[in-house]
């Protein structure tokens, strides 16, 4: 009677294994799948069609000289003065200075 009642659990296990593998080996196989079609989808572009202003964008060595350039522009931001609108009174500080003016505020408060 023991072997009776382990056999259907052997059973259930089996194939609830079977099912886990198969569901592993789908997914495996889309996601191989979809990795393979993405490398193959690069298309060259004809630069000569697009317009100059334009064409930084199509280039690796574009997009690194525009990301320098704005990363230059946001450091010159955070470290020097400025006006942000003359009128309404609205600067910009180094964020050094900026956090000088806070701590001093907070201090007179207390």
């Amino acid at each position: 009677m023991a072997n009776e009642t382990t056999a259907p659990a052997r059973s259930s296990f089996a194939v609830t294994a079977g099912v886990v593998l198969v569901c592993f080996l789908v997914f495996v196989a889309i996601v191989g799948f979809a990795y393979l079609r993405s490398r193959d989808t690069t298309v060259p572009v004809d630069l000569t069609k697009i317009d100059p202003a334009d064409q930084w964008k199509y280039t690796a060595q574009g997009r690194t000289e525009r990301l320098a350039e704005l990363r230059g522009k946001e450091q010159s931001a955070v470290t020097t003065y400025g006006w942000v609108d003359q009128s309404a009174g609205v600067v910009r500080l180094p964020i050094e200075r900026a956090m000088e003016l806070v701590v001093a505020e907070q201090g007179r408060k207390n």
